[in-house]
């Protein structure tokens, strides 16, 4: 399977255009991961499959969704990566929190350098609650623990929002946890590139 059917595989139709965006941004990353650490170096060497894809696939779940909102975003993933995909949507758009300030220059440079219709917004999560509005979708992937990241997406959670977390093996662990504060209706899809991962979509939070 080529580089570009594997994309399409995991996020559902992708422009030749975009794909081609995508390895370019592939490249910029490997540069600025050699000089300050965007992702752990034992999973650099494979930031297409490991990276990329596991972020595209967010893309097929979601494929109506128009504003986003990323928590946590580091190295970009899965932000950055919705960001090109959410340019072949008609007014979509993502805000990308991230409080490092070296991430932080490194996603406004990516933004800034391919044009995305993305916002960094470079302050902690809990005080960026009142500078994004509205998001119908919020995602995090190796951020926290699902009881920590509930907390931290609550403002948006309890309001409309669905969030899509990308979890390991233990998910059902963190699940467990959860309930003790929060109520919510919860879909679990399985990952189309971590065969013990799955994405946990969750909407409808309400405190117990």
């Amino acid at each position: 399977m080529s580089s570009l059917e594997s994309l399409q595989d995991a996020a559902g139709p992708v422009s030749r255009e975009t794909f081609d965006r995508l390895v370019a941004f592939e490249e910029m990353f490997q540069k600025w991961n050699r000089s300050i650490n965007l992702v752990a170096q034992s999973t650099s060497g494979d930031v297409w499959q490991r990276h990329i894809l596991d972020s595209a696939q967010l893309a097929r779940l979601e494929p109506d969704s128009k504003r986003w909102v990323d928590i946590g975003s580091g190295g970009g993933f899965p932000g950055l990566v919705m960001a090109f995909l959410l340019a072949e949507r008609d007014g979509a758009s993502i805000d990308l929190v991230e409080s490092n300030r070296k991430k932080a220059s490194f996603l406004q440079a990516v933004v800034g350098q391919f044009g995305l219709p993305a916002r960094v917004v470079a302050r902690r999560i809990d005080e960026s609650h009142a500078l994004v509005s509205a998001p119908q979708i919020v995602t995090a992937r190796a951020l926290a623990s699902l009881p920590t990241l509930l907390d931290l997406s609550a403002p948006w959670l309890t309001t409309g929002a669905r969030g899509l977390f990308h979890k390991g093996r233990d998910y059902r662990a963190e699940v467990q946890e959860s309930v003790n504060r929060w109520a919510f209706d919860l879909v679990e899809h399985p990952s189309v590139t971590d065969p013990h991962g799955v994405i946990l979509e969750l909407s409808d939070l309400r405190p117990v």
